[in-house]
């Protein structure tokens, strides 16, 4: 059974893992390596992850989905507005894909931006990511426009979709 908890300083190293190979699995083919290593090793690595554990403006920490006491999803967001939420970060284990973890990960995530205040949820997917859409639509998210992607080196053009949902 699947218990979605905040994650603590002894998640880190499966937050990491998670985080990482969700990634490499997730923008193969639509991201160069280099740019998915790169964003793997600054937005990834232990001592970023230590650090945003614990809830700040605009971030409401790491929550983990367990398996056993192993970590199989994470996922961060925050308020970025009055009533206006985001979701920052959700990657499983690629082999945990359709088991319904992302779901649970995220209606976690959303009662507590709803206890915020949020009243909207706003997401960033990469244009061609056909394991994202897919689940964000599935969830109410509508297309609501395109951006160049936050994590572009000044060579790249990579594109965001943005999404949003209401929250009632």
């Amino acid at each position: 059974m699947i218990e979605v908890r905040r994650g603590s300083s002894e998640h880190v190293p499966g937050i990491a893992r998670v985080c990482s190979e969700g990634c490499l699995d997730t923008y193969k083919g639509i991201r160069s390596e280099a740019n998915i290593l790169r964003n793997n090793r600054t937005f990834y690595n232990h001592d970023r992850i230590y650090q945003e554990l614990n809830e700040t403006e605009g971030w409401d920490g790491y929550f983990v989905a367990l398996d056993q006491g192993e970590v199989v999803g994470a996922i961060g967001g925050g308020m970025t507005g009055h009533n206006r939420s985001e979701i920052y970060v959700l990657y499983l284990d690629p082999h945990r894909r359709g088991e319904g973890i992302g779901t649970q990960l995220l209606n976690d995530i959303t009662e507590v931006q709803m206890k915020k205040g949020a009243e909207e949820q706003w997401v960033s997917v990469q244009k061609g990511n056909d394991k994202g859409i897919p689940f964000y639509e599935a969830r109410g998210f509508k297309h609501h426009s395109e951006q160049a992607a936050y994590s572009n080196a000044p060579d790249e053009n990579y594109v965001s979709l943005r999404y949003v949902r209401p929250l009632s």
